[in-house]
């Protein structure tokens, strides 16, 4: 007999001896395990009702993004819309090329720098003394 066979919900004496080592151990395992025994076998169905529920309402969210662009039957409507979803996407683009160039603007801004930080060190370092220790 395998281990799933025995912890199935009925009165077996291992879901039995699970129940009573939760209560001794904390009292809500031992409540759930009695549950378990008495309404598990409902699981499944109440297990497949959550899943399909779920998937119903996920498959009706799916059906509502799909259809922000779905044409609505009035030509003029969906000419003027396509219009305008071109134009935003041609505006997207501008702003999208605007910010690459600034981008590029501070990394070149931010490269100037650095040398000129680095160009500043290195001629402090060359009018230092150089300590030669002789041994």
């Amino acid at each position: 007999m395998t281990n799933t066979a025995m912890l199935r919900p009925a009165w077996t004496p291992l879901t039995i001896a699970l129940m009573v080592l939760g209560f001794v151990v904390f009292w809500p395992l031992g409540l759930a395990m009695l549950a378990y025994i008495i309404w598990g076998d409902r699981l499944d169905g109440f297990k497949r009702d959550v899943n399909k529920a779920t998937d119903d309402m996920f498959t009706g969210c799916r059906r509502a993004r799909r259809g922000t662009h779905a044409r609505t039957g009035n030509v003029a409507f969906d000419d003027w819309r396509e219009k305008e979803l071109e134009r935003l996407a041609e505006e997207r683009r501008k702003l999208d090329e605007a910010r690459e160039e600034f981008d590029e603007y501070m990394r070149e801004l931010r490269r100037a720098k650095d040398q000129k930080e680095f160009d500043r060190f290195m001629a402090k370092r060359k009018e230092r003394p150089v300590d030669i220790d002789p041994d």
